[in-house]
C-alpha cells in the first residue's frame, strides 16, 4: 500500500500531548551545520512628504507596492500592521553580501515611494503619529483584542504599529556549539541595543529612553516578548521548547483567527487540560503558536536576532556587520563573550541610557574596535563612523533628538523622509 498522507495532512492531526510537542518544537528550533548565510530584514516608518502627520492607509501602500520593479536583490515587500514598509532579504552567503543586496534593494524602494510622494524613514519607533493599525489582516485584528484582554492594550499597539527594527538572521552552526553561539547572541543584546538606540521619541513625545521601541516590547509579557535566555543559559533547544510550552495561548485559528482572552499556556492546551474550540491543538496550531512568540533571540531553524532597532542607511551596515562578526567570527566571539560579560543581562539600561552607561560603553568600543580591524574595503568608512560614535557615548538616537531640537518633530521628520526620496 502506497503512503499518500500529506504534510497539510499532518498539519491536522491533533498533537497526543505536551511531550508530542516538545518533541516537534526541538527537532525544528535549530539546524546544524556551518555558519555563514547571512538574510537581513529592514522595516521604515512611511510618512507623506507633504503630511508627515498623515498615516498612508493600506490601499495606498498595496497600490504603491504593486508598481515596484522587481527587487535587484531578490527581497519581498511586506507592510507591517501600522503601515511600516518591511524588505526581508533572501540568505546570502556572506553578512558582506546580504548588506549589499539589501541596499540595492532599499535603493529602488526608496525611489519607487518617492515618486508617490512618500518617504520611508529608518527610526526604532515612530516619533509622530499615535498608534494605528492599517493592515486590515484578521491576525492583526485578533491580537488587538488579544492585547486589550491582557492588559498590555496600549503597549500591544504601540508595538504593532510604532516600532520598526533592523533583524539578522544567523546560521544556527554546528550543534556542538549551540550553547555558547545562542548563549552570546543574547549577551550581545544590551551592548546591540545601546548602540542601536534610534527611537528616542513616540507619539510626538520624548520618551526618556534612546530604544523606546526596547522599552515597548519589555512593556509586553516576559512569557511572550522577555529573553529565553538568560547570561548563563543552558541547552537552547530545551529552553526554547520550555519557553514555547508555557507562553500562553495568543490566537486560535479556524474559520477565523480568535483572540484569547484567558491564560492558557500551550502545553495545558497539548495536554487537554483545556480545549479551545472544542479541540486539542494540531501540528499546524503549534506551528502558528511559535510565530506569536516575540524574544529578542528567536530559533526558527537559524537565529533570527529581533533587538536592533531601525537605524539610518549610513549606520545600519555597519552594525549589522558588527552583530555577525561578533557571532561568525571565532576570535570575535571570543572578545564579544569577554567584552559583554558584565552587562550581559542590562537590557533595561541599555534601552534606557544606551552608550551614556560606562560599563555599556566600555563593552560596545571593544567590540566595534575588533570588528573595525576585520571590515572589507566597502564597510571601513562605515565602521569607522559607527566606532567614533561609540567613542563619543552616541547613538542615532543622540542625532534623531538633535535635529528635533533644531526644529520640531514634523520638520525633523520631513527632512528624513525628504532625505529618502
Amino acid at each position: 500500500m502506497v503512503d499518500v498522507t500529506t504534510t497539510e495532512d499532518m498539519c491536522r492531526v491533533e498533537l497526543a500531548d505536551s511531550e508530542d510537542a516538545a518533541r516537534r518544537i526541538e527537532a525544528d528550533c535549530l539546524r546544524d551545520g556551518p555558519v555563514g548565510r547571512v538574510g537581513l530584514e529592514i522595516e521604515a516608518h512611511c510618512f507623506d512628504l507633504a503630511d508627515p502627520l498623515r498615516r498612508p492607509g493600506w490601499d495606498e501602500l498595496s497600490a504603491v507596492i504593486a508598481r515596484v520593479q522587481p527587487m535587484p536583490g531578490g527581497s519581498p515587500i511586506t507592510v507591517e500592521p501600522g503601515g511600516a514598509v518591511e524588505l526581508s532579504g533572501p540568505p546570502e552567503d556572506s553578512v558582506v553580501a546580504a548588506i549589499a543586496s539589501m541596499r540595492a534593494d532599499r535603493t529602488v524602494l526608496n525611489e519607487a515611494f518617492s515618486e508617490h510622494g512618500l518617504g520611508l524613514v529608518l527610526l526604532g519607533a515612530d516619533p509622530l503619529r499615535p498608534p494605528q493599525r492599517v493592515n486590515p489582516g484578521d491576525r492583526y485584528r485578533a491580537m488587538e483584542k488579544f492585547f486589550a484582554a491582557s492588559g498590555t492594550v496600549d503597549a500591544g499597539a504601540a508595538m504593532m504599529t510604532s516600532t520598526a527594527s533592523v533583524q539578522v538572521n544567523l546560521d544556527a552552526g554546528p550543534r556542538s556549539g549551540w550553547a555558547d553561539r545562542v548563549r552570546l547572541a543574547h549577551a550581545l543584546g544590551p551592548t546591540m541595543i545601546a548602540i542601536s538606540a534610534n527611537s528616542p521619541l513616540l507619539d510626538g513625545e520624548p520618551s526618556g529612553w534612546r530604544s523606546t521601541r526596547q522599552r515597548v516590547w519589555s512593556r509586553l509579557d516576559a512569557a511572550r516578548c522577555g529573553p529565553v535566555l538568560g547570561a548563563s543559559g543552558g541547552d537552547p533547544a530545551d529552553d526554547w521548547v520550555s519557553y514555547a510550552l508555557k507562553a500562553p495561548v495568543m490566537l486560535v485559528q479556524g474559520a477565523e483567527t480568535v483572540a484569547m482572552t484567558e491564560v492558557v499556556p500551550f502545553a495545558d492546551w497539548a495536554d487537554g487540560r483545556a480545549l479551545l474550540g472544542g479541540r486539542r491543538p494540531t501540528a499546524a496550531d503549534l506551528d502558528y503558536h511559535l510565530t506569536t512568540l516575540f524574544p529578542p533571540v528567536r530559533p526558527r531553524g537559524f537565529l533570527e536576532i529581533r533587538y536592533l532597532d531601525s537605524t539610518p542607511d549610513d549606520v545600519w551596515p555597519a552594525v549589522v556587520f558588527t552583530l555577525a562578526t561578533l557571532l561568525d567570527d571565532p576570535g570575535a566571539a571570543e572578545v564579544a563573550t569577554e567584552a559583554t560579560e558584565p552587562v550581559a543581562t542590562e537590557w533595561d539600561l541599555a534601552a534606557r541610557v544606551g552608550l551614556a552607561d560606562e560599563r555599556l560603553r566600555a563593552s560596545a568600543l571593544r567590540c566595534v574596535r575588533t570588528v573595525a580591524e576585520l571590515a572589507p574595503p566597502e564597510l571601513r568608512a562605515p565602521m569607522q563612523r559607527l566606532t567614533r560614535q561609540v567613542e563619543l557615548g552616541r547613538s542615532s538616537a543622540d542625532d534623531f533628538t538633535d535635529l528635533v531640537a533644531g526644529s520640531d518633530v514634523p520638520a525633523a521628520v520631513s527632512r528624513l523622509a525628504g532625505m529618502t526620496a
